[in-house]
């Protein structure tokens, strides 16, 4: 299969160093709008919105369409989870895929220029297929055990180094915490993606600042 060049993306490494992950249910009692507007004082560059519970296809597209619009007013990236189809509609900046959900190179076929397309992973044989099939960056992991995500098989911190080794921007997800996080920065990744580190703290700008590489 020939590789395909990665997406041009204007120094996505940076825009992706720390995501939030967030659905109305994770961010409950605040409203995502709320909850964005906190995480964004403390430092996040990123949202992905992840509805899985209850919701139908336009209810998760006008809350696309207002965080859509909310990371346009702030600079920040808006990507969608898993849903291709509402990430174009919404305007999206991207799209992340899992390893079960449409196959990322039917999915860099439909993805207009420019836009960005994330895959998940955790073996480097994924990984290397998912640059291969157009992907942008990867989300590598789960790292830790996550409630998101029951019985995710954790990766290694070998399989770590062999993915941020291939040289795109790697997110690092599950399970990660302030008291963790300085141990999967050494790793090398570029990134990291959050849900309850941020929706379940007292004070997410605070939280989203203590998550954050300290700069040298």
């Amino acid at each position: 299969m020939p590789i395909k060049e990665t997406p041009d993306i204007s120094n996505l490494a940076a825009r992706l160093r720390l995501t939030l992950i967030l659905s109305r249910r994770e961010a409950a009692p605040r409203t995502v709008e709320e909850l964005a507007e906190a995480a964004f004082a403390g430092g996040v560059t990123a949202l992905q919105l992840r509805e899985k519970d209850g919701l139908c296809d336009r209810e998760i597209y006008e809350e696309a369409l207002a965080l859509r619009a909310l990371c346009r007013a702030h600079g920040r990236l808006f990507l969608v989870d898993d849903r291709l189809d509402l990430a174009l509609a919404s305007g999206a900046d991207g799209v992340h895929l899992g390893q079960k959900d449409l196959p990322a190179a039917a999915a860099a076929r439909l993805l207009p220029p420019g836009l960005i397309l994330g895959v998940s992973v955790r073996t480097l044989a994924e990984a290397r297929a998912a640059l291969a099939d157009g992907a942008a960056y990867l989300g590598v992991g789960a790292f830790f055990p996550t409630a998101s995500k029951d019985g995710a098989d954790l990766i290694s911190s070998e399989t770590v180094r062999e993915i941020v080794a291939l040289g795109a921007p790697t997110v690092a997800v599950g399970g990660l915490t302030q008291a963790n996080a300085p141990a999967v920065w050494a790793l090398g990744v570029t990134g990291l993606a959050v849900i309850s580190a941020l929706t379940q703290a007292p004070d997410p700008r605070a939280a989203a600042a203590g998550l954050l590489r300290p700069k040298a």
